[in-house]
């Protein structure tokens, strides 16, 4: 199970990597070359927009390459390690909220208990979070988000969907990410203008994709596209019922463990 997990997390940094680095195979001539993977472009039952997705996925791309990529680049050459680890740290701390929040509404309290734990220590002896103390302290929690807790109340099923900015996502988790703008702890910080905000939301962008450069090269195949919404669509139901799912990985060669 631990190195199913390590996989996966792995995995996730790989289908975030969408947004930044998306693939179009819209007019593509590969479609044309003998021997081209067929099954990897077949209609697939969680994607009935795909001609929109695709095409979202193409601008996505446009978007990292010309803009988002270099931007990256530049912040992790200019950025020593501890200030990098630290500023991740820090949006990692006010997610574990978003994880008390969501655990709460579905019930999981063990989980909300280790995540309040994780905030109150990173917060108070982490330095508001640029420490992440509560995991040298074996405080680790399972991420939770309120797609999720959609799922767990019953909006199981969902289309899957592109986004122009935002990356790969569903209906259902696109209304979880606007519930989840009210368990952001910085939503309540009145003292934040509007400029504030856009400013933190960039500098969360930018570390997180600086922190996927090195695994860019793990997105491999004949149709990245389908790749990439497979592996999240994969991946949102491992998370929704907390790994009880089979592992279509598990007996393939690689292994992430490095990760």
């Amino acid at each position: 199970m631990k190195t199913l997990r390590i996989r996966l997390s792995t995995l996730q940094l790989l289908i975030t990597l969408a947004f930044y680095a998306s693939f179009s195979m819209a007019d593509d001539p590969l479609l044309n070359e003998p021997g081209y993977d067929q099954y990897a472009v077949q209609e697939h039952d969680s994607d009935p927009y795909e001609g929109f997705n695709r095409a979202m996925f193409s601008f996505n791309e446009e978007l990292d390459y010309y803009l988002l990529r270099p931007v990256a680049q530049s912040y992790n050459f200019i950025m020593p390690d501890f200030a990098n680890r630290g500023v991740t740290n820090f949006f990692n701390n006010l997610d574990d909220v978003e994880t008390l929040a969501n655990s709460i509404l579905q019930g999981k309290f063990h989980n909300a208990m280790v995540s309040l734990n994780r905030v109150i220590w990173n917060t108070i002896f982490g330095l508001a979070g640029l420490i992440d103390v509560a995991t040298y302290m074996g405080l680790k929690n399972e991420e939770e988000d309120f797609g999720q807790t959609l799922a767990v109340w019953g909006y199981q099923n969902s289309d899957y969907v592109v986004w122009p900015f935002l990356g790969p996502s569903t209906f259902r988790d696109t209304l979880g990410r606007a519930g989840d703008r009210y368990s952001d702890p910085l939503y309540y910080v009145e003292e934040l203008s509007d400029t504030d905000r856009l400013l933190i939301e960039g500098l969360k962008i930018v570390d997180l994709r600086a922190g996927l450069l090195s695994v860019e090269s793990l997105v491999t195949g004949s149709d990245k596209y389908s790749f990439i919404r497979n592996a999240y669509l994969q991946n949102r139901e491992f998370l929704i019922k907390d790994g009880e799912v089979e592992d279509s990985f598990a007996d393939e060669d690689f292994d992430f463990e490095d990760f």
